[in-house]
């Protein structure tokens, strides 16, 4: 059986351009093969209703219709990737109350000896909208530490950023860590973003702990997400109507 983990981590985000603006929050990740992992502990459920909790539906496919790693599967396989792949791993914030937003959450593909081939990091709006980019090398090598990647921006994700210009994604996997790095570059505008954190086993004191240092789970995050577009309307950031999302569920 494979342990849940718990990330305690910490999110950077960094403004360039002419409108400055940078923060940085503490944020709760689980991390977990959906296929095949133990109970956890009593406060954590999969599939139903619990402090915390992760339900298939909410990943893999649209918001609240996902298909969880089954959608995964369709998307390597139409990828040529699938024969590679031993595990599928999630590292998402959980729902909170039966309550969740993820701006970002990341599939993680792993093949046999263990090394990582591939990464799709799937972005939600706050409109509701996803769309994921698949991350891996052209000849599917498996992906270092230090190996970056590249995807072509083509979705809405804040109205005071355009939809151009170019992600370049760095992962750094390990056994007690995660560190992910996003670099968003347009024009001479953009955005920097991070999640980093220790990687420890979830139980019942990680689960109390957190909910008292960041009560209201993803509400938080969502009130957060609306205070920094308050203050860029403030600063005068150009405001962008929410375009029409991409018809394809996937790019790179």
């Amino acid at each position: 059986m494979t342990r849940i983990n718990h990330i305690a981590g910490e999110t950077f985000h960094g403004r360039k351009g002419a409108v400055e603006n940078a923060f940085r929050y503490g944020v709760d990740y689980v991390l977990l093969n959906p296929e095949q992992h133990d109970s956890g502990p009593t406060l954590f459920s999969s599939n139903r209703r619990n402090l915390i909790s992760l339900y298939d539906s909410d990943h893999g496919g649209a918001p609240k219709k996902g298909r969880g790693v089954d959608w995964v599967r369709d998307v390597l396989t139409a990828h040529n990737i699938m024969s590679l792949v031993n595990r599928i791993e999630l590292l998402a914030q959980p729902r909170v109350m039966g309550h969740v937003f993820n701006p970002v959450s990341f599939w993680l593909i792993y093949d046999a000896d263990d090394a990582l081939r591939a990464v799709i990091p799937e972005v939600t709006n706050t409109f509701g909208d996803r769309h994921s980019y698949l991350c891996m090398h052209e000849d599917r090598r498996p992906i270092q530490a230090s190996d970056t990647l590249t995807a072509r921006k083509i979705f809405h994700v804040s109205p005071f950023q355009p939809v151009e210009g170019d992600y370049t994604f760095r992962f750094d996997i390990r056994k007690d860590l995660v560190g992910i790095w996003i670099d968003y570059t347009a024009g001479d505008g953009g955005l920097y973003a991070t999640l980093t954190g220790k990687r420890k086993p979830l139980t019942n004191g990680s689960i109390l702990r957190a909910c008292l240092r960041r009560p209201f789970g993803s509400r938080r995050v969502l009130g957060l997400i609306h205070w920094q577009a308050f203050k860029l309307w403030w600063k005068g950031a150009r405001y962008r109507a929410r375009p029409t999302p991409p018809s394809q569920e996937v790019s790179r």
